[in-house]
């Protein structure tokens, strides 16, 4: 094992909740009626993958930067300030670096939000690469932003790199770079779609990981 890309929201970052809580609030401002469930289920996706489930192709054609851009002004505005890192963070960045492996950072967000989530995490010293949806023409479950991530990290081959995500779009994306995923529950997806999704391994929180650090992929490949 030579390095680890993460996710950001639901694996690194508590946000789930208030990604979703911005999308319902976004869509209820253009006059979309939506399930707040059926919205949670679908955050891990970037918006161009997650609009088309609730709006029709024309009007996204005509209005979905619109809703987009409204959407990220309001979660910056309203939400970003009570994101918290879950426990552990920083503490298992610093294992995996002491473990000579690199980390990565792959998130279907903006790249001015993947920035201000790593200063959230205090973690800016330890990642040494990332990517975000500027990074990608497609977001998750395309693999492209984890593909991005594999250029930046030196032609290190996929099967020495570890994906940690918390959605099933996550190991999807990752499957289909040609990488293994292990999930969380943090996010809040259950275990068995995380497992039907392809992850080889899951862990409540990156606490729990790094409690097991020494038998986890993270150490023994």
């Amino acid at each position: 094992m030579r390095a680890v890309i993460f996710d950001i929201d639901g694996t690194l970052l508590d946000s789930v909740d208030l990604h979703a809580r911005a999308w319902v609030e976004a869509f209820a401002h253009f006059g979309v009626e939506t399930d707040p469930a059926e919205v949670r289920s679908q955050i891990g996706k970037g918006g161009d993958e997650l609009m088309p489930v609730f709006l029709p192709q024309a009007r996204i054609d005509r209005e979905g930067k619109t809703i987009e851009a409204y959407r990220s002004d309001l979660f910056k505005q309203k939400y970003l300030p009570e994101v918290r890192p879950f426990p552990g963070v920083r503490a298992l960045f610093e294992r995996i670096r002491e473990a000579g492996l690199k980390i990565a950072l792959a998130s279907s967000g903006k790249r001015a939000e993947v920035e201000r989530y790593t200063e959230i995490l205090e973690i800016g010293d330890l990642a040494d690469v990332a990517t975000s949806s500027d990074d990608a023409d497609r977001s998750k479950p395309h693999p492209d932003i984890f593909e991005a991530a594999l250029k930046k990290l030196d032609g290190i081959p996929p099967s020495a790199i570890i994906v940690i995500g918390d959605t099933p779009y996550d190991a999807e994306a990752a499957a289909k770079a040609g990488l293994r995923t292990i999930g969380v529950l943090c996010g809040g997806f259950p275990e068995a779609d995380l497992s039907a999704a392809g992850c080889v391994a899951i862990y409540r929180d990156p606490q729990d990981l790094l409690d097991g650090f020494e038998q986890s992929l993270l150490a023994t490949g």
